[in-house]
């Protein structure tokens, strides 16, 4: 008999290079008696290196959101048919037996792991429900749903260890990719199957009578499924399909990771625009869907701090609308302020670096105030000491146009850079200690300010012209000179300065970063989203997609030092030299 007494007095996980391996959430079917799970599910993960750990079906939502925290990836298991009311629709005659103890929880587990971006993996039953959950549509029966195809025997009388058809992968998928292959022989056990991959996922296997065998993310996250049983083949020692098993377990890694690194260093958005949709009557408590920036995408996300912008869109120059225009800034600060108050329990005003690094300490989110179009003061100087002391941290000159204070880079050159009294202005601003921000400006009013700030200058959210030409970026030449002067520019995932045909992704967001670090040093780079002001692509679409990026960056051998530096030391190190003048 083993001697199980010694295979517990030699382990311990004190010793050096003890590695925690990735835990694997898998979804517990439901029988006779209760929760059940396949052999091949857990051997399978066993097999690539993660732990095991079954979820069994239950509806608590409080329960599964914890569950979530302690997981770092998703198997979804196969098993009975998905009730179609969950759906939108009545059972078909062809319908067979469902399992209504999983449907619920399972719907819920998928879309709350979709919101933190944990990976995931669904077989059989899991594809559908992966597909259910992300607004796809499914077949009841496909036979039924697909009358005049020439249907293979999708449910085969072989034992599940054994193939029994083929499917073939689309090129460039990522599915291709961790197959190596353009062709699969797999087993088959469905009457059910997906009918439209939904807006989430995209369709990347067929079988050769048409019915669809494998959808992925086709916004660049890890979200996979598959129609036939992967786990059965391992069974009998095959192991050609462990490299599914595999990509699961490693992305699992990669994102304990980033979530691990996300709990240790402090992440700063340095702009969003998302008070100019406060009008709305948003729910900043909720996950609401109308922003893209609240306290559960911010959780979700992993970002301890937003800088918050109040924006004012570039309009006359008479005194009665500047003055409106001053009011109108006034009450988008109010608004911040009254939203931040309601929801004191959970986050907080910061106007130092020292205040975010004490709130994250304290387990509260953090926004800090800024003011997009220096258009907020008109023409009077001492509104800059005033709205410092408000709590402003910078204070972009201009936006699409001209102002008082310098030409915008969407402008026609009304002073042929700054103006004498946007010259005032930068030196009032040092003064105070409030950041010049100069995303949104021309180049000749760059390059003056530049010349005549007496502190570092930052770009809020602004991206490399090298790539992506449009005025409203930084030329190569630009960004030498702002990290020549200590400044730092943060790319910014406004789809439209990451490509000029807009078709931009995390890819592109990611390729920007690469460019800015070979050009400025990565001393001088971070991340500016512009969320709720057209910020966002496929892949970091939200704050709660954020994670995303570190995952990402990561897998491109940034350090942790680099990214500690990304995501906030690099701005808040110029923050606390402008504020440091005073």
């Amino acid at each position: 008999m083993h001697d199980w007494k010694a295979t517990y007095n030699g382990f311990h996980t004190s010793f050096p290079g003890y590695k925690r391996r990735p835990v694997i959430g898998i979804s517990g079917n439901f029988g006779e008696r209760g929760c059940e799970l396949a052999e091949g599910y857990y051997r399978s993960i066993l097999e690539a290196g993660g732990t095991p750990l079954v979820i069994p079906p239950y509806e608590d939502a409080d329960a599964l959101v914890t569950t979530l925290e302690h997981i770092d990836a998703l198997l979804l298991s196969g098993g009975g048919d998905l009730n179609p009311l969950y759906l939108g629709e009545e059972p078909s005659p062809a319908l067979h037996s469902i399992c209504p103890q999983r449907d619920l929880p399972e719907l819920l587990l998928i879309r709350l792991a979709y919101d933190r971006q944990i990976p995931m993996l669904g077989i059989c039953r899991g594809i559908q429900m992966l597909v259910a959950a992300l607004d796809g549509e499914l077949h009841q029966d496909i036979r039924e749903g697909m009358p005049e195809a020439r249907l293979l025997k999708h449910s085969q009388d072989l034992p599940r260890e054994y193939a029994s058809h083929t499917v073939t992968l689309a090129k460039g998928s990522l599915l291709h990719d961790i197959m190596d292959s353009e062709q699969l022989t797999v087993n088959s056990f469905h009457h059910q199957a997906v009918r439209a991959a939904g807006p989430h996922l995209r369709v990347v296997a067929e079988a050769p009578d048409g019915v669809i065998e494998a959808v992925e993310s086709c916004e660049h996250k890890s979200i996979l499924g598959v129609q036939w049983h992967p786990e059965c083949f391992i069974l009998r020692g095959d192991r050609s399909m462990m490299p599914l098993f595999d990509w699961l377990v490693s992305e699992a890694a990669n994102y304990r990771q980033a979530r691990d690194l996300h709990h240790r260093m402090l992440t700063l958005d340095s702009h969003c625009d998302t008070p100019m949709v406060f009008h709305q009557n948003i729910q900043f408590h909720q996950r609401d869907p109308r922003i893209l920036v609240d306290l559960h995408k911010m959780t979700e996300g992993g970002l301890d701090a937003s800088i918050m912008v109040a924006y004012l869109p570039q309009g006359e120059r008479d005194d009665d609308t500047l003055l409106a225009t001053t009011a109108k800034t006034e009450q988008i600060i109010n608004q911040i302020e009254t939203m931040v108050a309601a929801n004191c329990t959970a986050m907080d005003i910061a106007r130092t670096p020292d205040d975010l690094y004490r709130l994250k300490a304290s387990g509260k989110r953090a926004v800090m105030l800024g003011i997009e179009n220096g258009y907020a003061i008109g023409r009077d100087l001492s509104l800059v000491e005033h709205f410092r002391q408000r709590g402003v941290v910078y204070m972009t000159l201009c936006h699409n146009g001209d102002n008082d204070i310098c030409d915008s880079a969407r402008g026609h050159g009304e002073h042929g850079g700054l103006s004498n009294f946007g010259r005032e202005i930068i030196a009032e601003m040092n003064r105070v200690g409030m950041m010049v921000d100069l995303s949104h400006a021309a180049e000749t009013s760059f390059w003056q300010a530049l010349e005549c700030s007496s502190t570092p200058i930052v770009c809020s959210h602004s991206s490399c012209r090298a790539l992506c030409d449009h005025p409203r970026n930084l030329t190569d030449e630009q960004m030498q000179a702002l990290a020549r002067n200590g400044g730092v520019m943060q790319v910014t995932l406004y789809e439209g300065f990451l490509r000029r045909d807009g078709k931009a992704s995390i890819l592109d967001a990611i390729e920007h970063i690469h460019h800015a670090v070979s050009v400025m040093g990565i001393e001088h780079v971070g991340i500016g989203t512009d969320f709720d002001g057209d910020g966002g692509v496929p892949g970091v679409a939200s704050a709660s997609e954020l994670i995303n990026l570190t995952r990402r960056l990561l897998r491109e051998r940034y350090s942790e030092t680099d990214l500690h530096l990304l995501w906030g030391e690099n701005f808040l190190r110029v923050m606390r030299l402008c504020q440091q003048v005073k």
